[in-house]
């Protein structure tokens, strides 16, 4: 029986689900993704991260589905990785839209979104992606993702315009000052991946008008008229 190692990818987390002798395993990763690392960083992340945690399972095939590979010359970087590691493997590389397109919608058609630390969005024929709202990244897009909520939680704490009460709550919970702030973000990798980690203080501050407003008024204004299902993955 053939082992399969499918995996699921954002930028901040990968999981995996490797699939032998009729069972499932699942494993949790840092996320791939083509844009903040090359394939021999990758390839250092998959050995201390994935590779142990499979004892010697011989990988027959591999399916992995991330983000940033809507773009062709980002798909070299992570089949590569790939190769060098299980070298003997069948490898396909898919964009994350489609396996949410997949895995949400099934056979029939539908819209598939994806809300993670980006954002993005597709309609599904039930068996290939027709039309793609591309995503544009945390700068100029991703809009209702934790990336670009975290965005704006941070303009509004760092401007002093959240409330004090905000304000206070978010520096006894991290203490980070302005400068360190602004130096994570333009001077070191994953400005997306720190974006997004605030999301976790926004969903524990979620009953505060403020925070509450703060997520309605930042996801994307989608109003379809159609009679197909729409189907959300996180």
């Amino acid at each position: 029986m053939s082992t399969k190692l499918i995996a699921d990818s954002g930028a901040t987390k990968c999981e995996w689900c490797l699939l032998q002798d009729g069972k499932k395993k699942t494993i949790l990763t840092q996320g791939i993704s083509p844009y903040f690392l090359n394939t021999v960083q990758i390839i250092e992340l998959l050995q201390k991260e994935l590779l142990p945690k499979l004892k010697g399972s011989k990988i027959n095939e591999v399916y992995f589905y991330g983000t940033g590979l809507s773009n062709a010359n980002n798909v070299p970087i992570i089949k590569s990785a790939f190769k060098k590691l299980f070298p003997a493997a069948k490898v396909e590389i898919n964009t994350d839209i489609l396996a949410a397109a997949r895995a949400l919608c099934g056979k029939q058609k539908g819209i598939a979104c994806i809300l993670g630390t980006g954002s993005n969005s597709c309609f599904y024929n039930g068996k290939k992606i027709i039309k793609n709202s591309p995503g544009l990244g945390y700068i100029l897009g991703d809009e209702g993702s934790g990336a670009y909520i975290g965005k704006m939680l941070l303009k509004e704490v760092i401007s002093l315009s959240a409330p004090a009460d905000i304000r206070q709550k978010f520096s006894d919970k991290y203490n980070y000052s302005r400068v360190h702030i602004l130096t994570h973000l333009y001077q070191q990798e994953m400005p997306s991946r720190f974006l997004a980690s605030f999301m976790r203080f926004i969903t524990e501050s979620i009953s505060h008008p403020f925070i509450h407003n703060l997520i309605h008024s930042n996801l994307p204004g989608m109003i379809y008229k159609t009679s197909f299902p729409i189907f959300i993955s996180s």
